[in-house]
């Protein structure tokens, strides 16, 4: 039973961990105190690796090629056709949204031609307007109902 008193347990004890020389003084002196020495050269040290050389320009590439063309607007004819058709008809901008259930916003958009066109708005503005603005005779009036 003498045996099991005579063994140290110690709890919580680390061993030594292999310590990391920022500098060369450091180095030496493990040399000359003949610890074991090993040296790593890091390749990608302070780089990012995201942006290294031709990765970099090969995904920059990559992205200019799949670029999303932004949505089309209204034609420049088309706003002024909705413009000449509303002035003629002596209306706001405001009472022809009204009309159609729009804000004032939108029929000043597609006047400007900052709009991205909406054929349910333009059929709208095609009734209460009275012109044709899809198609090929835009700003003409539109034909009444058709006679049997």
């Amino acid at each position: 039973m003498s045996d099991e008193w005579d063994n140290k347990l110690v709890i919580g004890f680390k061993a030594k961990a292999p310590k990391v020389a920022r500098n060369t003084s450091d180095l030496n002196a493990a040399r000359r105190s003949g610890a074991v020495v090993a040296t790593d050269k890091k390749v990608t040290a302070g780089g990012n690796k995201a942006h290294q050389g031709t990765d970099h320009q090969r995904i920059a590439k990559l992205d200019r090629e799949n670029e999303v063309a932004p949505p089309a607007k209204i034609a420049p004819t088309v706003g002024r056709a909705i413009q000449d058709a509303r002035m003629e008809k002596k209306l706001s901008q405001k009472d022809v949204a009204q009309k159609i259930n729009e804000k004032p916003s939108v029929i000043q958009d597609y006047e400007s031609s900052k709009a991205i066109p909406n054929p349910q708005i333009l059929g709208k503005l095609e009734r209460v307007l009275g012109v044709k603005l899809r198609g090929t005779d835009i700003g003409k009036p539109l034909a009444g109902p058709k006679k049997t």
